[in-house]
């Protein structure tokens, strides 16, 4: 009777603790330069090394320039630089920007074959929770936290609740994971999932493929989950076949089939569950400034006073001050300055041919500015060998190097105060991608529709070329 969660869980206790915390073994870490400084400065005042640096691997995404290069000076020179320095004085494996294997920490790392079923992975960032459409414990830490992984190869948890949410029908034609994701978490709200680990399940969820699985598990993040995760099967198999990091001949046959037994029991009983049908799902839209604060595309912007809890009116109303709506309009009429392909959740090739699928043939709109950056230097090449970049560019798109980019705005890619974006990433907060800038999380295609219209679009309502 146990869910996949407690067959991982289990199998990494390395101890019980009397007060409900166990210690874990980890499996594989992984760092970047956005939060690891404060965690090797504290193994040197403790006299420390790192436990396990083959189980390690850092890289650079946070703060790196997705045009040109680095500079000497500034704050994202010294976070590279102390990266570079701590990676060589701690014997940790580097991949720098611009070089193979480098990308955003949570694109890489199944692209390598780092994550794989039953691993348990951490790295400090929310969105850790990514690795887990493997089949994996995934999830983000604190900087305390990550000096005691890299001293111990463990961490001290509390086991979170495991919560079904299952998936019934067939996508429509049109709508993606992220449209999913969104409307899971628009259902349940941001604190949905809190305290809990979803476990994503039924016959949609098995026929995504392993990008679209990607997506989804990364936005549990944004219902309050610990992490999502989605059992392994032969989708998961077929990807990790030949990827550096994946077990080879006899290690790879026992592998396989020790992946294909990690499910949750027939029997388990789940702390909560809730079953969603997809088949009338349209793509989604957020209107507001958290994930939950979404409508179909096809609707319009909500009136705050047709709320009847009191707190999540002022929510609203708040949000719509920000982001300088009014209740009534509909959300195909909103016009956008920026559009933004990329991030962890949708930085992938898949997404990139999603959105250079409706790109061909087609000029973005005047006054519109899209850019489009690739997840990790393997996707760029792979769009560039595949001719995606020069349907970007033709477009009008500006292509990018790898890195976080405008998800994050810790870097020259920001918004201006005021300007609208459309973007796929995974967080609209107040000034998430720039000082008093307004995000509108999308899908890639409907980015892509978007960037042609100017306005908030649906990939069906653009026509032909």
């Amino acid at each position: 009777m146990a869910t996949l969660l407690d067959k991982i869980w289990d199998s990494h206790a390395v101890h019980r603790g009397a007060g409900g915390t166990d210690l874990l073994y980890v499996d594989f870490h992984l760092i970047h330069e956005g939060s690891s400084p404060q965690a090797f400065e504290g193994l040197r005042l403790a006299g420390r090394t790192v436990r396990r640096p083959d189980l390690t691997l850092a890289t650079e995404d946070h703060v790196v320039p997705t045009r040109g290069r680095l500079g000497r000076s500034g704050v994202a020179a010294t976070m590279v630089d102390a990266l570079r320095r701590n990676c060589a004085e701690f014997g940790i494996p580097l991949r720098r920007a611009g070089t193979d294997g480098q990308g955003i920490v949570h694109v890489i790392g199944p692209e390598l074959g780092i994550t794989q079923p039953g691993r348990t992975i951490l790295c400090g960032d929310s969105h850790t929770s990514t690795h887990g459409a493997f089949g994996a414990l995934a999830f983000g830490i604190g900087t305390s936290q990550v000096e005691h992984v890299l001293a111990t190869q463990t961490v001290a948890l509390a086991k979170p609740r495991a919560m079904a949410v299952t998936l019934q029908g067939e996508l429509p034609a049109g709508v993606t994971a992220k449209d999913v994701a969104l409307a899971i978490i628009g259902r349940i709200g941001t604190g949905g999932a809190q305290g809990h680990v979803i476990e994503y399940r039924g016959p949609a969820i098995e026929a995504m493929s392993m990008e679209s699985r990607l997506t989804l598990c990364n936005m549990s993040i944004e219902a309050g989950a610990k992490a999502g995760m989605i059992a392994p099967d032969d989708v998961t198999i077929d990807y990790l076949r030949g990827r550096p990091y994946a077990p080879t001949g006899r290690a790879w046959d026992e592998a396989v089939a020790s992946w294909k037994s990690l499910r949750s029991d027939d029997d388990a009983e789940f702390d909560r569950s809730i079953d969603i049908d997809v088949t009338p799902l349209s793509p989604f839209v957020s209107w507001g400034t958290n994930p939950s604060q979404v409508v179909q595309l096809s609707g319009t912007v909500p009136d705050p006073a047709d709320l009847p809890d009191p707190a999540a009116r002022h929510a609203a109303e708040r949000a719509l001050t920000y982001m300088d709506l009014a209740p009534g309009t509909p959300m195909r009429e909103i016009p956008i300055d920026v559009v933004f392909l990329g991030s962890c959740t949708n930085g992938r090739i898949e997404d990139l041919r999603a959105a250079a699928q409706l790109l061909d043939g087609r000029t973005i709109a005047p006054g519109v500015r899209m850019l489009v950056v690739p997840g990790s230097t393997a996707v760029k090449q792979a769009a560039e060998s595949e001719g995606l970049d020069k349907v970007f560019r033709k477009a009008g798109a500006e292509w990018r190097t790898a890195g976080c980019s405008m998800c994050v705005a810790m870097n020259n890619d920001s918004l201006e105060p005021g300007q609208r974006c459309a973007s796929t990433s995974n967080r609209n907060f107040e000034g998430r991608q720039g000082k008093g800038g307004r995000t509108h999380l999308v899908s890639p295609a409907t980015a892509a529709a978007t960037a042609v219209t100017g306005r908030l679009t649906a990939p069906s309502s653009v026509g032909a070329p």
